[in-house]
């Protein structure tokens, strides 16, 4: 019987030990998965903006991802855009205000670049590459935006207090005259937030 009983009690002893090992367990995986989810929305954070002509109307949607390696994926379709070439550029304001857009303010350029990829001194880190509108009026492009990024409080971050723009211009970026590459008027913007 004492057996018995000795038997019973060092059973249990174990299961109550196997038992807070495994609470112990659980609360440290969760007093861990809020971190770890904070990590992955900054990997995986996306930024829509919608960009609307001089008359309001929406003309194209641009999805900004962070890149895994460096900088910001953008992939931008539109539709009732001028055919031909456009310059393409990140701006320094969280404002469209129509029709001429000139509340955008400058290129993005939190390094004090020339502009221009041709420009020895350059490129701003807002400068891309020239979109192309086919002769449908429609857009469909994807483009690396490798000098910004969306992590808040960085210096390139787009998330920046004030927001940042993307604007697309009447004509192409000759990509070295300044200070925004002679690309002519600002046909559509919108803001980053």
């Amino acid at each position: 019987m004492k057996r018995f009983i000795l038997l019973m009690f060092l059973t249990s002893t174990v299961l109550m030990a196997c038992n807070q090992t495994t609470q112990d367990k659980e609360e440290n995986r969760n007093s861990q998965e809020p971190e770890h989810q904070e990590v992955n929305s900054t990997v995986n954070k996306n930024v829509l903006v919608d960009l609307k002509n001089s008359d309001g109307e929406v003309v194209a949607n641009a999805s900004l991802v962070e890149s895994e390696s460096s900088g910001v994926n953008i992939s931008i379709k539109g539709e009732n855009l001028p055919p031909g070439g456009h310059g393409f550029h990140i701006h320094e304001n969280g404002s469209c205000i129509a029709p001429t857009f000139e509340s955008a303010g400058a290129h993005f350029n939190p390094t004090g670049k020339k502009h221009g990829f041709e420009n020895p001194e350059g490129p701003h880190a807002g400068d891309l590459k020239n979109i192309n509108v086919g002769e449908n009026g429609k857009l469909s492009i994807e483009a690396l935006a490798d000098m910004v990024t969306l992590e808040k409080g960085k210096k390139n971050s787009l998330l920046k207090e004030g927001g940042t723009s993307l604007v697309i211009h009447s004509d192409p970026d000759d990509y070295v005259s300044q200070p925004a590459g002679n690309a002519g008027d600002r046909i559509a913007c919108g803001v980053i937030e």
